[in-house]
């Protein structure tokens, strides 16, 4: 049991100082070759994105309108950085305004063929685990599939008083007509500032110049951001008896494992440390589908994320307790989207 010092953590642990100095060197080594070769194809990649947006502007590629106003949450990165609790609170947001709003999502990890709705009961492993976490926390309809524009379509032949629709992601989904357009953007920045496959930009930096609202999660964020968001936790569920709750403290003195399959593990991480935890962490690719064996641990409990435990099920035999988060955003953004879509048809 230790406390990990996350300073430069990369999802593996160090097995000595010297030994992790010298792997240090030789994974920069390695990423700056890997960036210098595969550079051309970002490059490549960054005018076929510029060429598609322009066919869509231009009228040469058909954008559908759905029959309400439609909300995208995204970004212009590849991996997680807080979309879903700022999808979760908006739906909440809107709700307290009187609103009715569904969310479509991609159902990234699932397998679905076609749309697909997300019930309470849905496996993470069909449907993906943030849409069946949006649809467990929200309480609203969810719907997932490839194609927005039919999953949108779905919904609102489902659900016929939804006046509005709120996409998990699809800033870069042209063919859905949208209303407003919010990008979140995290501590990690824009890492190295290149396009795939060279770095993490799915567009370029301009893209952020034409959104709506630039949305800051969990630091003071650029000059240029609109609004900052906050995620905070402190009490925990047990994952097999979601009415024991407890605080960090109850964890004092115990062989704890932390798990975090999401965009960001070591903020996970870090927001225990904050709370006195000491543990082992264990980080997983976003999305990750879990088995038995990867929560094969030896000690007194496992500690993970609300993404990751909707996709464990019975597979760990140590008890699994649960953080929930929440995002907080100041209000006025929803009051500001609100004032935008006001001229837009609603159904």
């Amino acid at each position: 049991m230790f406390r990990p010092d996350l300073s430069s953590y990369d999802q593996t642990r160090s097995n000595g100082k010297g030994k992790n100095e010298q792997n240090h060197i030789y994974r920069e080594l390695y990423e700056v070759m890997m960036r210098t070769l595969l550079l051309p194809l970002g490059w490549l990649f960054f005018a076929v994105v510029a060429l598609r947006r322009a066919l869509y502007r231009f009228g040469f590629f058909v954008s559908v309108r759905l029959p309400v106003p439609v909300v995208i949450v995204g970004n212009i990165t590849v991996g997680g950085n807080g979309k879903t609790p700022l999808v979760i609170w908006l739906v909440e947001e809107m709700m307290r305004r009187g609103r009715h709003p569904g969310v479509i999502s991609r159902g990234y990890g699932g397998a679905v063929q076609g749309v697909l709705e997300v019930h309470d009961e849905s496996v993470a492993m069909e449907v993906g685990d943030e849409p069946l976490l949006i649809r467990r926390r929200g309480r609203c309809p969810v719907f997932v599939g490839r194609d927005r524009v039919a999953t949108g379509q779905a919904l609102l032949a489902a659900y016929p008083l939804c006046d509005l629709i709120i996409s998990d992601d699809g800033l870069q989904h042209y063919r859905l007509k949208r209303e407003v357009e919010i990008a979140v953007e995290d501590g990690r920045g824009l890492e190295n500032g290149l396009p795939l496959p060279a770095g993490l930009l799915r567009e370029p930096l301009s893209r952020l110049d034409s959104v709506d609202f630039l949305i800051a999660n969990g630091w003071d964020g650029p000059d240029d951001a609109d609004f900052n968001m906050r995620i905070d936790g402190d009490h925990f569920y047990r994952l097999d008896s979601p009415d024991q709750t407890c605080i960090a403290m109850a964890f004092a003195y115990q062989r704890l494992h932390a798990v975090a399959g999401i965009g960001n593990p070591s903020r996970f991480f870090l927001h225990l440390i904050a709370r006195g935890l000491v543990f082992e962490p264990h980080a997983f690719p976003d999305h990750h589908p879990y088995t038995a064996a990867d929560l094969a641990f030896e000690g007194d409990a496992i500690l993970t994320t609300e993404k990751d435990a909707v996709k464990f099920g019975s597979l760990a035999h140590l008890p699994v307790w649960v953080l929930p988060v929440t995002a907080t955003v100041n209000p006025k953004l929803a009051q500001l989207i609100l004032e935008k879509i006001d001229g837009c048809p609603t159904a």
